[in-house]
């Protein structure tokens, strides 16, 4: 079994409120969880209203195959354009 998560440090430009925050966060867990059938969830600087952390993670029995979903998950938030990417990591764990 292959696991692959990643955390990715979003910079919400413009945002004035949590609940401005909240839509934007929001919509970006919906899309990915609609495109990439990942586990999604908003894990960090909740209290922030320019800041977001989500955490996107996929199981998987190929590595290569886990590796590329990240890449293209990472790839389809910025292309989103609605926040700026200001940090990202990701892991991959075989067990």
């Amino acid at each position: 079994m292959v696991i692959g998560i990643a955390t990715i440090v979003l910079r919400i430009p413009g945002n004035t409120s949590l609940k401005g925050k909240r839509k934007v966060v929001k919509g970006v867990i919906a899309r990915l969880q609609n495109t990439f059938n990942a586990s999604v969830a908003e894990v960090g600087a909740n209290d922030s209203h320019k800041r977001a952390e989500i955490g996107v993670a996929f199981v998987g029995n190929d590595r290569r195959r886990i590796n590329s979903k990240l890449d293209k998950a990472l790839s389809f938030v910025e292309a989103m354009q609605v926040a700026e990417i200001i940090d990202s990591k990701m892991e991959i764990i075989s067990l």
